[in-house]
């Protein structure tokens, strides 16, 4: 690592000495592509959903997802308190459904669920009826990080459906992923 130990490095890093752009940051991340899902949630607080690109798979027993919201979306705030979010994992034909929870269709948020088919499941969070496999799941920690709160949720029901595409965020387009050859 040239002149500066590893250590020193993790230090300078740690203590905040070193940072990285958030603009460099965000092109790198562009070249990430990752699953889009519309993460839902209702109860207490009332009725959400935002499009995310980060969730993942933490353990398989107890099945958990861990699933980012940013801090500043309203979702975030709504989730805290019902408790319960359902991760709805899009399929390839979905991509107006992620525009419309992203807030880039322009509808208000008290409308979008107005906009498409859905259900609930055990948790009461809306199921979309269109997603490839929607998770529903309660909250077991919650950590604040950054921007964004990182939700560890433990999966209580999964419904899956035999679309063949899921949707995919790269390269900031929307891309749809198919297991048939080509």
């Amino acid at each position: 690592m040239g002149k500066m130990q590893t250590a020193d490095f993790q230090t300078a890093i740690d203590s905040g000495a070193i940072m990285i752009d958030k603009f460099i940051y965000r092109e790198a991340m562009s070249k990430l592509g990752a699953a889009v899902s519309v993460v839902t949630s209702d109860g207490e607080a009332g009725l959400c959903g935002a499009t995310v690109s980060a969730v993942c798979s933490v353990t398989d027993t107890p099945a958990t997802l861990l699933v980012c919201v940013n801090q500043s979306s309203r979702s975030n705030s709504v989730i805290k308190t019902n408790g319960v979010l359902c991760v709805n994992v899009l399929a390839g034909v979905n991509r107006t459904v992620a525009d419309l929870f992203s807030g880039s269709a322009g509808v208000p948020s008290e409308e979008r669920f107005s906009h498409i088919s859905h259900s609930t499941l055990k948790t009461g969070a809306p199921v979309l009826d269109g997603a490839i496999v929607s998770f529903d799941c309660e909250l077991e920690q919650i950590i604040e990080f950054g921007t964004h709160s990182i939700f560890l949720a433990r999966v209580v029901d999964i419904r899956g459906n035999d679309a063949e595409a899921c949707l995919v965020y790269f390269g900031r387009q929307y891309i749809s992923v198919s297991t048939a050859a080509e």
